[in-house]
């Protein structure tokens, strides 16, 4: 039994460090520290062996659960004594299930962030005035990344669209520059943690 819950407890571990690079970045702006958003981003590149190991574990908790029992481990049993609920199938059950939330988290993280263009007005702008920039971002790893990103860019007064792509490392903006300028935008692309390449 104690060996089942030291899988369960490495599965849960696993299926965590996987996402954790995504799921810090929503819980930064849940808690008003967008600066910390960044900080496990060196974790993506392991990934992949992390979600393959939580696989690897969480199916031999399984076989654990469904392998046949030895006449010595049937005779050790006693019939009275009903099993914890930490060594039920249910529980094993509930733990593979949170292993794969927090493994899609990627996949799905941006929903924690509100749209950027949904809340904005329209606004009319001389075409001269208008300005875009491409700025190139060191640490994103997912849409949730993205998503952070153009949240606290678009927060600006003057920012027409933001559009942050995490696969090329970089966050297309389109201002108007009699309202802000190049150094509020990086500024504000600062605050979430990430940094700026020139």
């Amino acid at each position: 039994m104690i060996e089942n819950k030291k899988l369960i407890g490495t599965s849960m571990l696993t299926a965590l460090a996987a996402s954790i690079c995504c799921i810090t970045p929503v819980l930064a702006v849940l808690a008003g520290t967008t600066g910390l958003a960044s900080t496990f981003s060196w974790i993506e590149p392991f990934r992949p062996y992390l979600i393959g190991f939580t696989v690897l574990v969480l199916a031999f908790a399984w076989y654990q659960k469904f392998k046949p029992k030895t006449a010595a481990e049937i005779d050790c049993e006693c019939d009275d004594e009903k099993p914890k609920f930490i060594n039920s199938k249910g529980f094993l059950f509930l733990i593979t299930l949170f292993a794969g939330v927090m493994l899609a988290f990627p996949s799905y993280s941006h929903i924690f962030y509100s749209s950027p263009d949904a809340s904005k007005e329209i606004v009319y702008v001389e075409q001269s005035n208008v300005k875009e920039i491409r700025v190139t971002i060191e640490g994103m790893t997912c849409t949730g990344c993205e998503a952070h990103i153009e949240s606290e860019v678009t927060k600006l007064d003057g920012i027409l669209h933001v559009k942050a792509d995490y696969e090329a490392a970089n966050t297309i903006v389109k201002y108007d520059e009699t309202k802000v300028d190049l150094e509020k935008i990086e500024t504000a692309i600062l605050s979430t943690g990430y940094k700026i390449i020139k």
